[in-house]
């Protein structure tokens, strides 16, 4: 199972470096929102480390939902999605590799660039801490979540607004939670733990779940 789950895995990460402009799409579209979003409100200091983990989380939770319509949608329309249904592996398994694929391409680098965007807000070296480690903990909850959205919408005409209104309440949580973080950091550090708590409880509850309810959405969609 293992093996088979880094084959899916490798093979969906080799296919997607194949379009690299779909990868930077997501990376891209992030830098322009939080660098724009100065440009809008002023440069003063207070104001932005104050709307900054805000942004930040938007820009991410945007980012991470242009990817999701692509998520399955190659793989329905090759028929490559029937031959996983029908293999004697768990589809949740494969439905598993395909989400860490999703989250390595569009959540890993809003990781790791994220040191650059608490400069630009003036957030102090604890806050991107936090920031970062939110993140690490939130987006692939952003990624797992929007799985199940993507295969219910799988094949239907204007998928990709009926995926945005199905999964945009279930991300309010995280945004809330991963943003509150980052402000939290700023008052006393000691304050942070609940919050990332709170995202590490997500993670958790959407690894268990998410991948099963994505796998009995994909069968439905594909009948």
């Amino acid at each position: 199972m293992l093996r088979v789950f880094w084959c899916v895995l490798l093979r969906d990460l080799t296919l997607a470096l194949r379009r690299r402009t779909d990868v930077l799409t997501t990376l891209f579209f992030f830098i322009i929102v939080v660098s724009l979003f100065p440009l809008g409100v002023g440069t003063e200091r207070q104001i932005l480390q104050i709307l900054g983990p805000g942004v930040v989380w938007v820009a991410a939770l945007l980012a991470s939902m242009l990817a999701l319509e692509r998520l399955f949608a190659a793989d329905y329309e090759d028929g490559t999605l029937e031959q996983m249904v029908l293999t004697a592996q768990p589809l949740s398994l494969l439905v598993l590799a395909k989400i860490t694929a999703h989250w390595l391409l569009t959540g890993l680098p809003l990781v790791l660039i994220a040191p650059l965007v608490g400069m630009q807000y003036h957030l102090s070296d604890d806050a991107i801490l936090i920031m970062m480690l939110a993140l690490l903990l939130g987006t692939p909850v952003l990624s797992l979540i929007g799985a199940i959205g993507a295969a219910l919408t799988l094949g239907l005409r204007g998928g990709g607004i009926l995926l945005s209104l199905l999964i945009l309440p279930l991300y309010i949580p995280v945004l809330v939670y991963g943003a509150g973080a980052v402000t939290a950091s700023g008052i006393d550090m000691a304050d942070t733990r609940p919050y990332l708590a709170l995202l590490g409880a997500f993670l958790v509850a959407a690894l268990t779940f998410a991948p099963l309810a994505s796998s009995a959405a994909l069968k439905i969609s594909i009948e």
